[in-house]
């Protein structure tokens, strides 16, 4: 097996130690496989630029035939590199096929990681995802939260555990490449070339159209993400200044918020105040709401009366817009 260019090895080795520092490591690398030639890249470059310390999985979702075969390749492969490998089988709920399937996915690895020790999971998303994903989103009006593309440092659902895309600066070329440098022959997938999905019709549009690079759109949802980044920062700054419990409601728990902020900021307190109280919203309806509110009407969402009036602020000595944040009352039944 032929050894991976130095300079690839070396770009992930960077991006693996950017997105998880040496001193907060506390675990091998855990790496999801699925046998696609993305995956497989991942696997090859890891065991080239950090061996002993990782460890691969592979999910198959009960959704193809084939997956099976996919996952004993991801096993043998492993096998012959020395890497030690784990294959999961997950049960797919009805719905939303993809969806669903990342959510079953996703709460395997968690799963996974937590009962192995391992201190941090990746995913092979690269350059091109990003842009596909940058794409589909402007398309369908998504707002800054979701143009921010596919993170590259996030959790896995319901832990702390880090999980991490270290190929969001490669071309799917070279990765693809990589892999049959080292003479493996990737297992391929035929829902990937299925326009019946949008990912692929925006793949193959990317793909006549010269004029649209994949690396440019991928650098913007980086920025993109960069920015959202400073959203979230100053919407805790929000919660933590300008929110605080209402003991005067006699109604049980209540917040009430000083909504002196851009209307980005006060969807994600609103969301988060909503959440504390038991609901969930989107940030659609959210800002529906904090709309309402800026109006001075009250609003209904998720199970809580938002109330909105004008009052004084003794502490600073002006007016300014609160919003009362209740449970809401039972419905009567006639």
């Amino acid at each position: 097996m032929e050894r991976i260019d130095s300079d690839l090895i070396a770009r992930f080795a960077s991006a693996v130690d950017t997105l998880w520092p040496h001193d907060e490591r506390s675990g091998p690398l855990g790496l999801a496989v699925s046998g696609g030639p993305d995956s497989l890249a991942l696997l090859l470059l890891a065991q080239s630029a950090m061996p002993g310390e990782i460890a691969a999985v592979s999910v198959d979702h009960g959704l193809r035939a084939e997956a099976a075969s996919e996952v004993a390749l991801v096993g043998a492969l492993s096998e012959k590199l020395g890497i030690p490998f784990t294959a999961i089988r997950v049960t797919v709920g009805a719905g939303n096929v993809q969806a669903m399937a990342r959510d079953a996915r996703y709460a395997a690895l968690a799963h996974w990681a937590q009962e192995n020790g391992i201190g941090a999971v990746a995913t092979a998303h690269h350059a091109d995802d990003q842009a596909e994903t940058l794409l589909m989103r402007l398309a369908r009006g998504s707002g800054l939260s979701g143009l921010a593309g596919v993170r590259a440092w996030s959790h896995l659902p319901e832990t702390g555990i880090p999980l991490i895309r270290p190929l969001l600066w490669a071309r799917k070329s070279a990765l693809e490449a990589a892999v049959a440098d080292c003479g493996v022959t990737p297992a391929r997938d035929p829902s990937n070339a299925n326009p019946a999905f949008d990912r692929v019709r925006v793949r193959q549009h990317l793909a006549e159209h010269d004029w649209l690079d994949p690396e440019a759109l991928a650098t913007s949802a980086q920025h993109l993400a960069e920015g959202w980044r400073a959203i979230e920062w100053y919407a805790e700054i929000d919660w933590e200044e300008m929110v605080s419990t209402d003991d005067r409601s006699g109604a049980g728990p209540a917040y009430v918020y000083y909504a002196n902020v851009p209307r980005i900021i006060q969807i994600e307190t609103v969301r988060r105040i909503v959440a504390a109280l038991g609901g969930q919203v989107s940030r659609s309806e959210a800002g529906r709401a904090a709309d309402r509110l800026w109006r001075g009407q009250n609003a209904s969402l998720g199970g809580v009366l938002a109330v909105a009036k004008v009052e004084k602020v003794a502490k600073i000595g002006v007016e300014m817009r609160v919003w009362r944040f209740t449970p809401e009352p039972p419905r009567a039944v006639h």
